[in-house]
């Protein structure tokens, strides 16, 4: 399997956020999460590159998925 990039900006009481990171961790992905409630210029930076304040926002190799959207984080991964 390919390696990919992956950046989950997320809070730790968003529930769609458990199930992006518990998903992604099911299909043996890799990923780096930020937790924009304590980190406040990730915060920012997840803004600046999805034009959203709501969490998860998840970054697959410079692509940019809004919410948990299991249908495009599987195409951007080739699952």
């Amino acid at each position: 399997m390919a390696e990919h990039n992956v950046k989950v900006y997320s809070t730790p009481s968003c529930p769609w956020c458990v199930r992006a990171k518990a998903y992604l961790q099911e299909n043996g992905i890799p990923f780096t999460e930020v937790d924009v409630s304590q980190d406040i210029s990730s915060a920012r930076e997840m803004v600046k590159i999805s034009g959203q304040m709501g969490v998860p926002v998840i970054t697959i190799d410079g692509n940019v998925v809004v919410g948990f959207d299991k249908k495009r984080i599987d195409q951007l991964l080739g699952l």
